[in-house]
């Protein structure tokens, strides 16, 4: 296992590190008051246009095109349609991006298609979330002033470098705010240092962990469970590491998250791994976007919202079969979970049983997710119908069963 490995997993990763200390430069010149407000939205979307047209090459057009369509239908469209609008074509567009650069980002040894990709998939994020602020009037139209004007902060928004590649979804409004005070806000060294060397400790676990992974393989099927779940944790922690990176960053730039706004804290860390309840682990899991699907979808679905929001999750996700199947089987499992633990939670009266239900429905899902984070990576039909047809299917398909059977028992959220 080599340090790089992490980079490998997540390309992404070497542009934000190069990106750090362009970010305490822009810091530093807003704090020196050598920055005004135009100047600084300008700088922003300047270094993201370069770091999209570093990190992605040729493909930088094709988030710099939605970038610049979204920008024009949020100042020509109604507040009322605005959403609609932007949701029907930015969707249209990911979509047709997903299909085209899917398979080449999967087979491909250049990072560049997926960087653009999971770009792209982030500009949605900031894009509808920016329509329904507008639809719903928290945002409000810049009247009085020019175009240009008018499209600055937007534009400067959607592709501002530091969450650019990644980081949580960052409000709006609350990147007005900060682009206005940077000035009077000092340089976060000490909140940024931690967070990077909260990504090195995770990284530093993960090494360690990968030493072993051989050592879990075996014939037998509870050997091979061990080597599922700790190839599940080791990818996990993968993505811990990339999510307190890009936090990092957005801290060094000086647009620090508020408390429970990012994707993983201390807090959040504790409970995905500690969890026994699996819509738990769903809720914390990358909560930003949690947060988004919720509003997006969740919330504005009149019908069966849970099954909508994970379905639509797999559409943005870019609907390969693994997606479909992965992100259907977590709702399955998530509705399920509803109804499993109060009638667990009645039974176990005893300390003994308490002890005996977490600890064994903690099991369950770790290995839910194991089984849910294999279908999602499984890169092809093939590999994904061996996964359907393995042992590792038992212990879903008995979920789904229980669900059947206790579907008119009250679910407790």
């Amino acid at each position: 296992m080599r340090w790089a490995d992490l980079l490998i997993l997540l390309p992404a990763a070497w542009y934000q590190l190069a990106a750090f200390p362009f970010a305490a430069l822009f810091h530093q010149l807003c704090a020196s008051g050598q920055l005004s407000l135009t100047a600084r939205y300008t700088f922003l979307l300047a270094g993201g246009c370069l770091l999209a047209v570093t990190a992605m090459g040729s493909y930088a057009v094709l988030l710099l095109i939605p970038a610049a369509g979204s920008v024009l239908v949020l100042l020509s469209v109604s507040p009322a349609h605005v959403h609609t609008w932007v949701f029907g074509l930015q969707m249209c567009w990911q979509t047709l991006c997903h299909l085209g650069l899917g398979s080449l980002a999967l087979e491909s040894e250049d990072a560049r298609p997926a960087v653009a990709l999971s770009a792209i998939m982030l500009l949605t994020q900031k894009v509808t979330s920016l329509a329904l602020d507008i639809h719903e009037g928290t945002v409000l139209p810049q009247t009085g002033q020019g175009l240009l004007q008018q499209a600055l902060p937007l534009c400067s928004y959607l592709l501002f470098f530091p969450a650019l590649l990644g980081g949580p979804l960052y409000p709006f409004s609350r990147f007005q705010v900060q682009a206005e005070s940077l000035g009077a806000v000092p340089l976060p060294l000490e909140a940024a240092g931690r967070r990077c060397l909260g990504a090195l400790a995770l990284q530093a676990l993960r090494v360690g962990l990968e030493g072993w992974l051989p050592c879990a393989q075996g014939c037998s099927i509870l050997a091979s469970l061990c080597h599922t779940w700790m190839r599940a944790l080791l990818f996990r922690l993968a993505y811990y590491t990339q999510w307190v990176l890009d936090e990092a960053l957005l801290e060094m730039a000086g647009f620090g998250l508020v408390v429970g706004q990012g994707d993983l804290s201390g807090r959040d860390l504790w409970v995905l791994e500690t969890t026994h309840r699996l819509a738990v682990f769903a809720r914390t899991w990358n909560k930003s976007t949690s947060r988004w699907l919720r509003r997006l979808v969740f919330q504005r679905c009149p019908a069966q919202p849970l099954l909508a929001t994970f379905a639509f999750s797999a559409w943005w996700h870019g609907l390969r079969p693994g997606h479909v199947f992965g992100f259907l089987c977590w709702a399955i499992m998530v509705e399920a979970d509803y109804r499993i633990h109060p009638f667990l939670s009645a039974w176990a009266t005893s300390r003994v049983a308490k002890l005996l239900y977490r600890g064994t429905t903690w099991i369950f899902t770790q290995l839910i997710v194991a089984y849910i984070l294999d279908a999602v990576e499984s890169e092809s039909f093939s590999v994904l119908c061996l996964l359907w047809t393995s042992y590792k299917s038992i212990l879903p398909l008995s979920y789904g069963v229980v669900l059947l059977l206790l579907s008119k028992k009250p679910k407790q959220n």
